[in-house]
């Protein structure tokens, strides 16, 4: 790795030197010498981009860790700018969508229509994502990249290419949770019958679906499917006695942990029923404080993965713990850190081609995203950074590479990346094991 140009990877750079970099000194006085002044180079516009994340609601936990990740991005992107173009390229404006439709559809405005961004990197609910794309970014022509909504409905919803994700679509992680129920992954953990309680918004919905198919397909018995609302309730036992009616083997919890923290204790305290299999949603440190590490010991789950041997994801880390000092603690940080990234490529590639900042709108970031992140072009990866600005500045395609996997956009602005099966233990979570894409069925 060279040296000089990576020198951010360093486990000595201070979070001081990523996020808040210095100029460079405009010159040094020597004895008897005539010091010229320099020419300074001339600045290139800074184009805002706007944040939907979750700081309240159900989703309240992910949210400032995920906001980390996204300012590390930035951080990145802004370095090699200065070295590269003479200056940093883009400013986030954090916005929390409260992971309710109303809240999200509200702050989407605002960002769009007062803070005048081309670009928004959220939400994490489907069920937030789906609307403001709908009625606020799509209409306005304005790029919206979920790092974490991964309901299928995402895929065919009519969006003029402005809505992508970082994140693989559901259809994968329900085959993959499937598979994990019906006993083709971990050894002596099979059922016959399932039921699923889903919260009732496109990610739970098209979950839930994804999963009955595909376990159904191989042989089992899905007895109910049955939904809850959005808005946390102080109390989920009409669900649980419908959901448990017919005495499943397991229960599929798909939802956020701001609910299943109240419906799993009243299926342990009121239905004595602790046979649980998890998905991303519920992948939470909140429900181990309030189900109790003992009761969820050895209960496994599914989510969109990290691979651990994968170049970009190991490089994110390694920054991530040089930045904040510890590792990154929850799903989807790599896809939004891939977000924030390809966004500041691609506002990269419009100032290189010679775009101000005020043309440098959602149809110029649409249309050069791919661009800056699919084949053909000179491959990328996280922590390339000056590299692909100096290449994007010479006229040359690139190819990113990105945290999460490849950050390859299809004509309906999905990507492919692993999912990952984990379990409870010991009070933690850990990872079980990667299913790459190529491992996946498509049914």
């Amino acid at each position: 790795m060279d040296e000089t140009r990576d020198r951010w990877w360093d486990g000595r750079t201070t979070r001081r030197t990523l996020l808040r970099r210095a100029g460079v000194a405009a010159g040094a006085l020597a004895a008897g010498t005539l010091v010229r002044p320099r020419v300074a180079r001339a600045q290139p516009p800074v184009v805002r981009v706007g944040t939907l994340l979750d700081y309240t609601g159900p989703l309240a936990e992910f949210g400032p860790a995920l906001r980390r990740a996204a300012d590390l991005a930035a951080a990145h992107i802004n370095e090699a700018a200065r070295d590269v173009l003479g200056g940093p390229i883009i400013e986030l404006i954090h916005e929390d969508s409260g992971t309710s439709a109303a809240v999200g559809m509200d702050r989407a405005r605002k960002l769009v229509e007062t803070d005048g961004v081309p670009a928004i990197v959220g939400s994490l609910a489907s069920g937030v994502t789906v609307p403001v794309a709908e009625g606020v970014t799509s209409p306005a022509r304005v790029v919206m990249i979920s790092p974490a909504s991964t309901s299928p409905l995402l895929t065919v919803l009519p969006d003029n290419d402005y809505l992508f994700r970082t994140i693989a679509s559901d259809a994968l992680q329900g085959v993959v949770a499937a598979q994990l129920a019906a006993g083709e992954l971990v050894d002596g953990y099979a059922f016959r019958t399932a039921s699923t309680i889903y919260v009732n918004n496109p990610y739970g919905q098209g979950l839930s679906e994804a999963f009955a198919q595909a376990f159904q397909r191989r042989g089992g018995r899905v007895l109910a499917q049955v939904p809850h609302p959005e808005e946390p309730q102080p109390t989920y036992t009409a669900e649980l006695e419908r959901a448990l009616a017919g005495e499943p083997d397991v229960l599929i919890a798909i939802s956020y942990p701001g609910q299943a923290t109240v419906y799993l204790q009243e299926s342990r305290d009121l239905f004595g029923f602790t046979r649980w299999q998890f998905v991303d949603g519920t992948k939470s440190e909140e429900l181990i404080s309030a189900v109790g590490a003992d009761v969820l010991e050895g209960q496994y789950g599914t989510a969109p993965g990290s691979d651990a041997e994968w170049q970009g994801f190991r490089r994110f880390v390694q920054a991530y713990e040089g930045a904040y000092r510890e590792r990154p603690p929850f799903p989807f940080m790599d896809s939004t850190y891939d977000a924030v990234a390809a966004i500041g490529l691609a506002v990269a590639r419009a100032i290189a081609d010679g775009l101000s900042a005020g043309a440098i709108d959602g149809t110029a970031i649409r249309d050069r995203l791919r661009a800056v992140s699919n084949p053909p072009g000179e491959r990328v990866g996280v922590g390339d950074y000056r590299r692909a600005l100096e290449l994007i500045k010479g006229g040359v395609d690139v190819d990113y590479s990105g945290a999460a996997g490849e950050v390859d956009f299809d004509e309906n602005g999905d990507v492919v990346t692993p999912v990952e099966i984990w379990r409870y233990r010991g009070g933690a979570i850990e990872t079980v094991a990667i299913r790459r894409a190529d491992q996946v069925p498509t049914a």
